[in-house]
Order: structure tokens, then C-alpha cells, then sequence
């Protein structure tokens, strides 16, 4: 039963194939979402907006940048979402395994149908897209 292991957070993604049950993991494809990687005034050419609280509670800050890098983020994680499903499509895995940080498997499983959603056996909330191969299966192997 062929498993897939997707490694990402919001500017690069892995996807790897594991052919058995803790065995050896083959990266398959590697994306980058260049996006997420520019800094938030390349996100966003507007000048952050401003508000002087009333009373002496100082100013506050409206960041179009942060929003626009949320926007970057949502977007690969759709990004990933479609590559998957082509897979599940083309019988390419049986099994799916999601490994991102907290904030980003959040976006990613929102992304997901139901289909794909039922074949995610495990979801790991850690941030292991710069981890070797090794390392990842090493991972694996102490969840399950």
C-alpha cells in the first residue's frame, strides 16, 4: 500500500513516496511557493495604515503585508491540495500522511476534500520541510 508523505510549510513543500509500512521514503517532488518567501513590503506596495487609539492607548498598526503573506500561504496550501488530488485521481497512494507546522496544517487540511481527507492517516504538527529523508521517517517511525 503506497503512502504519501507530504512535508511543507507556507514556502516549500515535499512530497514523498513510501512503498511499505516504515519503509524507505523517495522524494517524489519538491515545491516552492516563491510568494510566501517575499518580505511583506514586496507583498504589498501600500504603506501599512494607522490609528491613534482614543485615551492615551497608543496607536495600532493595520498590516496589509500580514494579510497578503496569510493570502501567499492559503495559496500554496491550495497549491499542494490540487497536486494531491491528481494523485489520489490517478491512483498514485492508498495512504496519506500531512507533516507541517501547526499554523500551515491547519490551511492545508482546509484545502482538502472529503476524499483526500479520508485517506490522511496521520497528521504531524512539526515544522521537518529543511529534514532529510532519514529524518522524516525517522519521525514516523516514532508516532506510529
Amino acid at each position: 500500500m503506497t503512502t504519501w508523505v507530504i512535508v511543507a510549510d507556507s514556502s516549500r513543500g515535499k512530497i514523498y513516496v513510501q512503498k511499505k509500512h516504515n519503509g524507505e521514503l523517495q522524494e517524489a517532488v519538491d515545491l516552492v511557493h516563491p510568494g510566501a518567501r517575499l518580505r511583506g513590503v514586496d507583498l504589498s506596495s501600500d504603506r501599512a495604515g494607522g490609528h491613534v487609539g482614543a485615551f492615551g492607548q497608543g496607536s495600532h498598526v493595520f498590516d496589509a503585508r500580514t494579510a497578503a503573506k496569510e493570502h501567499e500561504a492559503e495559496s500554496f496550501a491550495k497549491e499542494i491540495a490540487e497536486r494531491l488530488e491528481s494523485g489520489r485521481n490517478s491512483g498514485q497512494f492508498q495512504r496519506l500522511v500531512l507533516i507541517a507546522p501547526p499554523e500551515f496544517l491547519g490551511l492545508l487540511r482546509e484545502q482538502l476534500g472529503d476524499n483526500l481527507r479520508r485517506l490522511v492517516v496521520e497528521e504531524i504538527a512539526k515544522d521537518l520541510v529543511t529534514h532529510s529523508a532519514d529524518e522524516v521517517r525517522d519521525k514516523l517511525q516514532q508516532v506510529t
